[in-house]
């Protein structure tokens, strides 16, 4: 009988997007009955505790994984991905990866052809989305491929139902800094015919003017962002133009599904997401928000929706932000998985 399996490992903290999602992911998989070959998820913020627990993790794994498993191991693995690979495959198990990042793309840790080899140690690979599942193909990665399409947000927190304002209100929230959201400057000195709601510390952007148009709040526990915020649209923008998305974050958007749009799903919010996201075209279909070329057309944009077109984008997020509640998206990518692998 094939056992669903995957291995946790200590996380530092739980502030950054990538180890939400993860641990949402191994939540995920537990809810649906797979096991964790390695030892007990750990909350420790050292670094040295980091490693020996990681490592210890590791060697349990080397010893509990055995025949007919299939492993789903969370890409990247620092430093073991292709040694948990081999083991599974020695032990007669398989192994899919399920890509949170490339570091060929943003961090530009790999070359192409070296993340293409270590991708192909494990027998299934589940993409971000289908444009990242379209380049691994193109660029050399010759077993099966899945997609993910958007990352799932467990939270059981409830968003508000917003109420009608006198300006569309835009939510943007993270952290910021120059090398990301400096687009922002630029912004602050335009006339703005809607509401920028900024949930970050506006230390991370120096040389910002002031903007009645812009507004800054506080850091907000996500689950507290979840139920109480006011907005009529999350923002999805990076880098530092006006016209599209620019700079390795920027660009990054091509290609990988941002965290941050489930997050803006969650609270119940629309998205505006640049036209050559990677996850556009997701917006585009199941109708939860708006594309834009560039920053710039934003304003006729928005003044031809209409509230009806409003509360059609919100009715289809609360249904896609259930899905995420639920982790469906990933209970629907490792299903297409083990049926092509198992």
């Amino acid at each position: 009988m094939t056992r669903l399996c995957y291995i946790t490992r200590n996380y530092r903290n739980l502030n950054g997007a990538g180890n939400k999602a993860k641990t949402d992911n191994e939540d995920t998989l537990q809810v649906i009955g797979a096991k964790n070959l390695g030892l007990k998820r750990t909350f420790y913020p050292n670094k040295v505790i980091t490693f020996f627990l990681d490592l210890a993790g590791v060697i349990k794994y080397v010893f509990t994984v055995r025949r007919g498993d299939v492993v789903v191991l969370q890409y990247p693995v620092k430093k073991y991905f292709a040694f948990l690979c081999r083991i599974a495959h020695l032990k007669g198990a398989k192994t899919i990866a399920l890509i949170h990042d490339l570091g060929s793309f943003r961090r530009k840790k790999l070359t192409i052809e070296k993340e293409i080899n270590r991708l192909m140690h494990a027998d299934y690979v589940i993409a971000s989305n289908d444009t990242m599942k379209t380049w691994l193909k193109e660029h050399g990665y010759r077993h099966p491929l899945g997609a993910l399409q958007l990352f799932d947000y467990r939270s059981t927190s409830q968003s508000r139902k917003q109420l009608p304002s006198e300006h569309l209100r835009l939510v943007y929230a993270g952290a910021l800094a120059m090398r990301k959201n400096s687009f922002l400057l630029k912004l602050a000195e335009q006339e703005l015919p809607f509401e920028l709601h900024i949930y970050g510390n506006r230390n991370g952007l120096p040389d910002m003017n002031e903007n009645p148009k812009i507004l800054f709040h506080p850091f907000t526990p996500a689950d507290t962002f979840i139920q109480k915020v006011e907005g009529d649209f999350g923002f999805v923008w990076d880098g530092d133009s006006l016209d599209s998305c620019t700079g390795n974050f920027g660009e990054y958007l091509r290609w990988n599904s941002p965290h941050k749009v489930s997050f803006y799903l969650r609270a119940g919010l629309p998205i505006i997401i640049w036209k050559e996201a990677a996850v556009a075209p997701i917006v585009e279909k199941e109708g939860i928000g708006i594309t834009i070329e560039n920053i710039q057309e934003l304003g006729s944009t928005l003044s031809r929706i209409t509230p009806e077109q409003l509360a059609e984008m919100r009715k289809n997020v609360l249904r896609i932000s259930e899905r995420l509640r639920e982790g469906e998206y990933l209970q629907d990518a490792i299903r297409q998985a083990l049926q092509q692998i198992g």
